[in-house]
């Protein structure tokens, strides 16, 4: 393997990560992600103890423990394109030894857990509950850029879901999958469900204003869309990038989806930030009692 330029890995001054600033004695081996740099406060705030607090961007991060297991909370604001920037980074810090500028003999796996908000589609998901993502279709373009292959079941899910799309339209759907084992370990009596990843929050998830959307028809077909008893569950913006980075990776991700609005039924939580205090509590019981 051949040593990694300057500018293909940049690093600071202090040798740590571009974007993150962070060095590879920075973060644990479980990395909680979540979108909004505030947010990562609501989470940490129940951690025993913190040893860091780094902030670079939208780039948030404390990492600490709880009891006997470290974490690490990592804001990643709001995209796919800036999970390219948080996966790759993350994965530099425990696989790239920075001093020679070579990936290592012997690689590590992270478990990425997100913990972000999102919309259903479907009227009978209830609002102000937590969904797990056990796959995600990427309407944005990341993973075009990467060597990311697919099983059999997610072709003929992601094959069926290209079909039902409108007529003309432009959408070159992925499709990336939560890793099982995180699934089977986290994942006991919440329900499951398929995401789908939009590249926006607006007229990409189907949401109009003064400017109108180019095809009002998405909508009903991912709230129709359903291959084998598959049905799309819900509407974000990080899902489908997060378990295809990992994947390509070799790291395992799983996504907890707060529900705080549904679009079949056109309702908003009414009391969003205590219900995502609420999810918190229940994902770190989830971590550090499986």
């Amino acid at each position: 393997m051949n040593r990694i330029s300057e500018t293909d890995l940049i690093l600071n001054p202090d040798g740590s990560v571009y974007h993150l600033n962070l060095l590879p004695e920075d973060i644990a081996d479980t990395i909680i992600t979540v979108g909004d740099p505030e947010r990562v406060h609501e989470v940490s705030k129940y951690f025993d103890q913190i040893e860091l607090k780094k902030s670079k961007r939208e780039f948030t991060t404390h990492t600490g423990s709880i009891g006997n297991r470290r974490l690490t909370v990592i804001s990643t604001g709001i995209g796919t394109g800036n999970i390219d920037i948080a996966l790759n980074e993350l994965d530099a810090l425990v696989n790239i030894d920075l001093q020679t500028r070579l990936p290592k003999t012997s690689l590590q796996g992270l478990d990425i857990i997100r913990i972000g908000t999102s919309g259903a589609v479907q009227a009978d998901i209830p609002l102000d509950s937590l969904l797990l993502s056990e796959a995600a279709i990427g309407l944005d373009t990341l993973m075009h850029y990467y060597r990311h292959g697919n099983d059999k079941e997610e072709e003929q899910l992601l094959t069926a879901f290209k079909r039902s799309l409108p007529p003309n339209s432009p959408f070159a759907p992925y499709i990336a999958s939560a890793s099982k084992s995180l699934l089977d370990k986290f994942g006991n009596g919440l329900p499951w469900g398929i995401a789908i990843t939009a590249p926006g929050f607006y007229a990409p998830q189907g949401r109009q204003l003064r400017a109108r959307t180019a095809y009002p028809e998405l909508m009903s077909a991912i709230q129709s869309f359903n291959s084998g008893g598959k049905r799309i569950a819900n509407l974000e913006i990080e899902t489908a990038g997060i378990y295809g980075m990992a994947s390509v990776l070799g790291h395992k991700a799983i996504s907890f989806n707060i529900i705080l609005a549904n679009r079949a039924t056109q309702e908003f939580s009414k009391q969003p930030r205590q219900v995502i205090d609420d999810c918190i509590k229940q994902v770190l019981g989830r971590l550090i009692n499986s």
